[in-house]
């Protein structure tokens, strides 16, 4: 459906955005086919990594080469086959993967309709440390810890937070009422997708009604807060850069 007399919810600031489905424009990725691809977020909004959405169609697929970047994805529906230099393994709805950088990856057998997002980013190697393996895995089998100590705020870890680590991606879960405790305010760069839910997030000054669906980009140091709304739970799958040096 439309969007009456040019409204949207959508923003684009100078150090964070909110990215609303009704403004979705599809583009074509190399190595993505068969499928419809939105770059909700990448290097020419400000931000240090890209966010895509990629919805495939009957007989979509995605193949990159090995090169510097690295790539992390999670299948919000349907599901297809991930293979990760030798690592192979079917992923359904709520599985995801951890392409390292050196490692050519592709996805084959795609459902029809099937939602995945990535995050990519240029991979910083760490002196004495070993670069990260592979990862093929499932939301599932990762239990959700209290944030801070509040069980209505549960945490999902998805990948190892252990120094060959330059990106986290995690799953945050809020029950209705549920919020961050403070306002953040930190180095570490965010993109989230929405996936279940509503709530109010809080950028800088701004506060804006979110929904499932919506994407937002959050700039280092753009403060930032979120509470759940409504009678449902909350949840948003995000990135953030880790591990690295100050300087």
């Amino acid at each position: 459906m439309s969007t009456p007399y040019g409204q949207t919810r959508t923003r684009v600031a100078a150090r964070h955005a909110l990215i609303a489905r009704d403004g979705h424009v599809k583009s074509v990725v190399p190595g993505i086919s068969g499928a419809a691809t939105v770059i909700l977020i990448n290097a020419a909004m400000g931000a240090n990594f890209a966010q895509l959405l990629v919805t495939f169609e009957t007989g979509g697929r995605a193949d990159f080469p090995a090169t510097e970047v690295e790539t992390a994805g999670y299948f919000e529906t349907g599901g297809g086959v991930v293979r990760i230099g030798r690592e192979k393994a079917k992923c359904g709805a709520g599985g995801f993967f951890f392409a390292p950088a050196g490692a050519a990856w592709s996805i084959t057998a795609a459902k029809a309709g099937t939602r995945l997002t990535l995050f990519q980013k240029k991979f910083a190697s760490l002196a004495g440390v070993a670069a990260p393996a592979a990862i093929i895995g499932d939301a599932s089998d990762v239990k959700g810890q209290p944030f801070l100590g509040d069980p209505d705020a549960r945490l999902q870890v998805l990948l190892p937070d252990v120094p060959a680590f330059d990106l986290a991606m995690n799953i945050f879960t809020y029950q209705p009422g549920a919020t961050l405790p403070f306002v953040e305010t930190h180095v570490m760069e965010h993109g989230l997708l929405m996936l279940t839910g509503q709530g109010v997030y809080r950028l800088e000054d701004s506060w804006y009604p979110v929904a499932a669906g919506d994407a937002i980009w959050m700039a280092p140091y753009c403060p930032q807060w979120f509470v759940a709304m409504g009678k449902t739970p909350a949840s948003y799958l995000y990135y953030k850069d880790v591990n690295r040096a100050a300087l």
